[in-house]
């Protein structure tokens, strides 16, 4: 029974439960980034290279031997157009958490930098303060 009230405590401490949170909200996150290089990005990037279709770009590489029917026989299929969308994707979420984490530096430097009032001496501590200074009149 030990072993799993720990992995319980485990699991519903703040830190794991806020990974979850973040994985599931990077995941919603990656669809919609997709979707803008997919639906938004891809078409303009299309439009201005001439309509070419960049996800649509391969290579096939064929070997040098010839099936009985007299037709090479296929090797593999590059897909580099499928990688330039999938790079794009990358650096658009890099680009968007760089400047999440920008912002959010530059809040906690704010809250850093105000520093707290100082609270008002108690009516000992300036009674103290008093005889402290008669003191060093002495």
């Amino acid at each position: 029974m030990g072993f799993i009230k720990e992995f319980k405590e485990f699991a519903m401490k703040g830190n794991v439960m806020d990974m979850a949170v973040g994985v599931i909200i990077g995941g919603a996150f990656g669809k919609i980034v997709t979707s803008l290089v997919d639906d938004v990005l891809m078409p303009l990037i299309g439009m201005a290279t001439g309509g070419i279709n960049l996800s649509g770009l391969e290579y096939k590489v064929m070997l040098p031997a010839l099936e009985e029917g007299g037709e090479p026989i296929a090797g593999a299929v590059l897909k580099y157009g499928a990688f330039i969308q999938n790079v794009i994707d990358f650096l658009i979420i890099a680009f968007c958490i760089f400047c999440m984490i920008k912002a959010m530096n530059k809040l906690t430097a704010k809250k850093e930098e105000e520093p707290a009032p100082a609270p008002e001496p108690s009516a000992e501590e300036k009674l103290l303060g008093e005889i402290r200074d008669l003191l060093k009149k002495k």
